[in-house]
């Protein structure tokens, strides 16, 4: 025992130290979320400080209906075919499941106690929203254009290189931004997630590469961008922008909220912390869908629905991920918005469907397969319906 001890004194000063550093690096109250909280789940809505989105004075509901067939919605992917589609959802900590076809609700599955009044913390799907916030914004003159240098509104990191990174670059993730995307606890992304000074933090980003050189999804780019558009909105949050010019319009049903990263004053985390219910993602969707038209009124330019679901590899984008929307394929139409745990919002607009996955998990499910599921359930709505 005498000759264990020393190595224990030498471990507990190394862990001092390391604690020592985090505290200094990343302060006091992330470090106690980091380790109280741990891993992140789809209702860390209700462990951060918000910014309601209530319910818009008139709401819209989508049609509802659906004949018999649609219970029995059969799917195919990773090689398997003709699975009952509930029978998958049952097993794959799926909480919401909502199928639009033609504007009506064709198929509406909740489980694990949450149903259609639930919000779910959206993860990355919350940087689509974001994106369709900065078409807005640059549309009413708060940005000028997505070719505008970031340092425009954010001229403290002009001294670090910044002034080379447009709005573009950050909707793209071409920026060039040293961020590690990755669940280490004493990282940079653990920390955004879980700070309480999202600013302080953002103003401490550094490049590691020239901007425009590569595609490198990272969320560190949404961060910056979501500092520069709060700073343009002036004294309206970025909350108060989407309930005014997005939330009402649409007529959510439910509340939803953006977690910020203190009260008060605080910015909201919109890399990853929206929060709403199936239904009313989806009407983001039928907004895409409709190129960015909402019952006769204009709500995003259609131009900008456009640009972010068509393929440009240009000054290193990727042709897979256009102003945070993820594209399928390069020879179809579909795009879709995706989070952590698997979050999806799936948009058809050849077959004119949207589909809102909400999980707790992937289900033992891949990415890739989860798009399998999407398409061969369109193919099979299509069937259903005689198309």
């Amino acid at each position: 025992m005498r000759r264990i001890k020393p190595y224990i004194a030498v471990l507990l000063s190394a862990l001092v130290i390391v604690l020592i550093w985090w505290l200094a690096v990343a302060g006091p109250v992330t470090v106690y979320r980091t380790i109280y909280y741990n891993f992140s789940g789809i209702d860390d809505y209700r462990i951060f400080p918000q910014r309601k989105l209530t319910p818009a004075p008139l709401t819209f509901r989508f049609r509802e209906g659906a004949g018999p067939e649609y219970s029995s919605l059969k799917i195919s992917f990773g090689g398997r075919k003709d699975i009952e589609l509930i029978d998958l959802l049952e097993k794959s900590q799926t909480t919401a499941f909502l199928v639009v076809k033609d504007g009506q609700i064709v198929f509406e599955k909740y489980y694990h106690g949450y149903d259609r009044t639930t919000p779910s913390l959206s993860f990355s799907m919350s940087k689509s929203v974001l994106s369709l916030l900065v078409g807005c914004a640059i549309d009413d003159g708060y940005l000028r254009s997505v070719d505008q240098p970031v340092t425009d509104l954010v001229p403290e990191l002009a001294r670090y290189g910044f002034d080379s990174v447009t709005l573009r670059h950050l909707l793209q993730m071409t920026s060039g931004i040293d961020y590690e995307e990755n669940d280490f606890p004493l990282g940079i992304h653990v920390r955004f997630y879980y700070t309480d000074r999202l600013e302080e933090e953002i103003l401490k980003l550094r490049l590691r590469e020239p901007a425009g050189s590569r595609f490198l999804y990272k969320s560190g780019d949404a961060f910056l961008l979501t500092l520069a558009l709060n700073r343009a909105l002036g004294q309206k949050s970025v909350t108060r922008y989407m309930q005014e010019r997005v939330w009402n319009p649409l007529g959510m049903e439910y509340e939803g909220a953006w977690s910020i990263d203190h009260t008060p004053g605080g910015l909201e985390k919109t890399g990853c912390c929206l929060a709403a219910t199936a239904r009313d993602f989806a009407k983001i969707g039928q907004l895409y869908l409709n190129k960015g038209a909402w019952n006769g009124r204009r709500i995003v330019p259609e131009a900008w629905v456009v640009e972010s679901t068509r393929i440009d590899t240009s000054a290193g984008s990727s042709w897979d991920y256009q102003y945070m929307w993820w594209l399928i394929s390069p020879d179809r139409s579909d795009f879709m918005a995706v989070g952590h745990l698997g979050q999806f919002l799936y948009v058809n607009p050849d077959a004119k469907i949207i589909v809102v996955r909400l999980g707790d998990g992937m289900g033992n499910l891949s990415l890739e397969e989860w798009k399998e599921v999407f398409l061969s359930l369109s193919d099979n709505v299509l069937s259903t319906r005689g198309e």
